[in-house]
């Protein structure tokens, strides 16, 4: 397949923007279940799906070298915009999400896992090939690849692509229809020269593609209709901050949303520049997108800003901010100030009478303790102190089971 038409172009560096958000979850994944990760991965190319009738059947590999305690290959599956399988070169398993793990046989995924146990080990050899290619034996260095399928349910149109980047750069790519790799700086040419004469994946992949690709996409759609067809209406939130208006949408599904976002004054268009943001996974299967005016504060005064979030789920949501004066805002702040200080000394009271009882307590037990001998207060007194509860918190009242902590070093 050739990149060089437009609309595929503007699909990979689609694909390339969001890979992020799927390794930053894994990484969290990795830390839930308690596998240590010293040092965060951040990779540039990602999973992206048109919506519409446009489907798509994608992996994502990704090998590393130089990151301790990280698995060297990570492998991630997606299905339009649903992540449907993972694997990392720890457990050396290729496992499902359970929106296919209850439909699909599990011997499919065992054959599955074969497959990856076979040219997995390339991966690995391919990283250290071009890190000595490029003298550069130490350090953090990346080796990806993003390759799949696409199908489209009305027109029947098949397309098919498979590309490779170094250290977040494009290096090399299939060319299906021509059966060649396109080197994508001088660099790949050495690659590209190994690969056409040394490698038998050319007539694998005619074959693999067009067949095998398509067909468990259909498959795939078929088993999780439940979940690829369902749609879940945004939540939308309409706020100032110092830059300006900012509307938040989360929790929809599909992942296309539009957002319309303006802001009048007096009547008349403000016409500011609109910052849209790019559409982001939230981890649980739904999405989240934001637009932002951007507007100072002397501006926003008397102003009334609009923002109209249309999904597939339902009739356009509509939200109104109204800024009267500035004066409000601000009397809205120092309000807020005001009853948070109140809440801390009201606070404080409490914990001040509630110490005072416990010291109360504490000296009338050891008054009582001392009438009675001296020999059980001194046994008492030399004893083990009682023991501190820190199943929440660990030293200097930081929390233990953070979920974050273990990325501190």
């Amino acid at each position: 397949m050739s990149f060089a038409s437009r609309s595929l172009k503007e699909q990979y560096r689609q694909v390339r923007r969001k890979i992020k958000c799927i390794i930053t979850l894994y990484c969290l994944h990795l830390m839930k279940t308690n596998m240590t990760t010293t040092t965060l991965l951040v990779v540039l190319c990602s999973f992206y799906v048109a919506s519409g009738v446009n489907h798509t059947h994608q992996y994502f590999y990704t090998a590393t070298t130089g990151i301790p305690n990280f698995p060297e290959l990570v492998i991630v599956g997606v299905v339009d915009d649903q992540q449907s399988v993972q694997y990392d070169s720890f457990t050396k398993r290729m496992v499902p999400k359970e929106w296919l793990a209850n439909e699909v046989p599990s011997d499919h995924w065992n054959v599955v896992t074969d497959s990856v146990a076979e040219f997995a080990p390339r991966f690995k050899v391919d990283i250290a090939d071009l890190t000595f290619r490029h003298n550069q034996t130490e350090g953090v260095h990346t080796w990806q690849n993003m390759c799949g399928c696409t199908w489209d349910d009305e027109s029947k149109a098949v397309d098919y692509f498979d590309q490779y980047g170094y250290d977040g750069e494009d290096f090399i790519s299939l060319d299906l229809k021509n059966l060649r790799y396109i080197a994508s700086n001088q660099k790949a040419f050495l690659t590209k020269t190994n690969w056409e004469y040394g490698r038998p994946d050319l007539y694998m992949w005619e074959n693999y593609y067009p067949q095998r690709c398509i067909e468990w996409l259909k498959k795939y759609l078929q088993y999780g209709n439940s979940t690829l067809g369902r749609t879940v209406s945004p939540e939308v939130t309409l706020f100032q901050k110092d830059s300006g208006v900012v509307c938040h949408s989360t929790g929809f599904y599909p992942d296309g949303v539009v957002i319309t976002l303006k802001g009048m004054r007096d009547g008349v268009d403000m016409h500011k520049d609109v910052n849209m943001w790019e559409t982001l996974p939230n981890g649980d299967g739904t999405f989240q997108k934001r637009a932002e005016l951007t507007v100072s504060f002397e501006e926003r005064k008397k102003g009334q800003f609009t923002c109209e979030v249309a999904h597939k789920s339902g009739k356009p949501i509509v939200k109104t901010l109204i800024v009267e004066d500035g004066k409000n805002l601000v009397g809205i702040i120092i309000g807020c100030v005001i009853a948070a200080a109140s809440l801390l000394v009201m606070i404080g009271v409490v914990v001040a009478i509630v110490m005072m009882k416990k010291k109360g307590y504490n000296q009338a037990s050891q008054s009582d303790a001392g009438s009675d001998s001296g020999s059980d207060t001194s046994a008492t007194l030399q004893g083990k102190e009682p023991s501190v509860v820190t199943a929440e918190h660990g030293e200097g009242g930081k929390m233990k089971n953070s979920l974050f902590s273990g990325f501190q070093q």
